[in-house]
């Protein structure tokens, strides 16, 4: 205990320290949960920023990762990172011609659109290249976020992607209202029966948030689940009984 505080002692302020053991931890316990349930677990990197987690988050068992932002997503993908999903709406032509850059770098990106403007951004910007992009249809199924409305908008947008040459439908994304799941669910399964019908394939439903992770299900629909908290915690998921303090 002296050694400890003693090593704290040298470190100048203010520092992030994390307890390791207990990260480590949560990684683990939580890609296990994923496992039982049958769901794909893409971590969102936002809430750790490191590399180092986001390979033990690999190699736990994780698909791939989630980004907010382009510069994150930079800076996982020149460590060899190569499954990454950027889940904020792209616009203006500096961001998207990063994007372009960082499409050439990485096995498989993916991001999101929510409505006709940022489709045609991303269509401009991948129309000439060889590898189309794959773009999910962000979906607002109650939490009064980013997305379109309804099943039927998630449709019309689904179509519009597949119509430009360098884009590809990809799926579904959402993050759902804090105890909202089965109405997201009821929501993205309406909206699978909408585009089966159309003709389009599906094959991502992706949904997520930490405060629900311990009840988190395919409900049918989902395929994959992003968390990005449950890494370290805090004092709202004691609160609300997510967690322990211990975790």
């Amino acid at each position: 205990m002296v050694e400890n505080i003693n090593t704290i002692n040298t470190i100048n302020t203010p520092a992030f320290i994390v307890n390791e053991v207990v990260a480590l931890n949560n990684i683990v316990k939580f890609q296990s949960y994923c496992d039982e349930m049958g769901l794909a677990l893409r971590p969102h990197i936002k809430t750790h920023k490191t590399v180092r987690f986001a390979k033990a988050q690999i190699d736990s068992g994780a698909i791939g990762i989630t980004c907010q932002k382009i510069s994150e997503a930079e800076a996982m993908a020149v460590e060899g990172i190569d499954d990454i999903l950027i889940t904020y709406n792209i616009v203006g032509p500096n961001n998207l011609a990063r994007l372009k850059v960082l499409s050439d770098s990485v096995k498989c990106l993916s991001v999101v659109a929510d409505s006709s403007f940022v489709v045609c951004g991303l269509a401009r910007t991948f129309e000439s290249i060889s590898r189309p992009l794959n773009v999910l249809v962000e979906c607002d199924t109650g939490a009064g976020r980013c997305g379109v409305q309804t099943p039927q908008a998630a449709l019309q947008l689904a179509e519009e992607i597949s119509n430009f040459s360098g884009l590809v439908f990809g799926g579904l994304m959402t993050y759902p209202a804090v105890s909202g799941a089965k109405d997201a669910a009821d929501f993205l399964l309406e909206t699978k029966r909408l585009l089966g019908s159309k003709g389009l394939l599906c094959n991502v439903i992706s949904s997520g948030g930490s405060p629900d992770m311990w009840s988190a299900a395919t409900f049918g629909v989902v395929t994959e689940y992003r968390v990005g908290t449950y890494i370290y915690n805090d004092r709202s998921l004691v609160e609300r009984g997510t967690c322990s303090w211990g975790d």
